[in-house]
């Protein structure tokens, strides 16, 4: 795991536990074919907290530690990186 726990809700922040943990230690956010995506080293505890944040979607930790907020659906989700690189591959064929 990547980080310090966050701190308990009567605790202060340490340096550490705002530039590690998600989702104050994201270095980047963006759009990437319609799904959020953070750029980080993320781990499973910075999910856990995704999933609470973003009730009812579904989220992924990408092969790279970035944390992904896909919508709901029945699948189970993959990266949208992978999917590009799918595409990618049969289009060049």
């Amino acid at each position: 795991m990547t980080g310090p726990d966050l701190p308990a809700p009567d605790e202060l922040f340490e340096i550490e536990m705002w530039r590690c943990r998600w989702p104050s230690g994201t270095f980047k956010a963006e759009l990437f074919a319609g799904v959020l995506v953070y750029s980080g080293e993320f781990d499973e505890r910075d999910v856990e907290t995704a999933r609470r944040t973003y009730p009812g979607r579904q989220i992924v930790l990408n092969d790279g530690g970035g944390i992904e907020v896909h919508p709901e659906g029945d699948a189970e989700p993959r990266s949208v990186f992978e999917t590009f690189l799918e595409q990618l591959k049969r289009e060049r064929g």
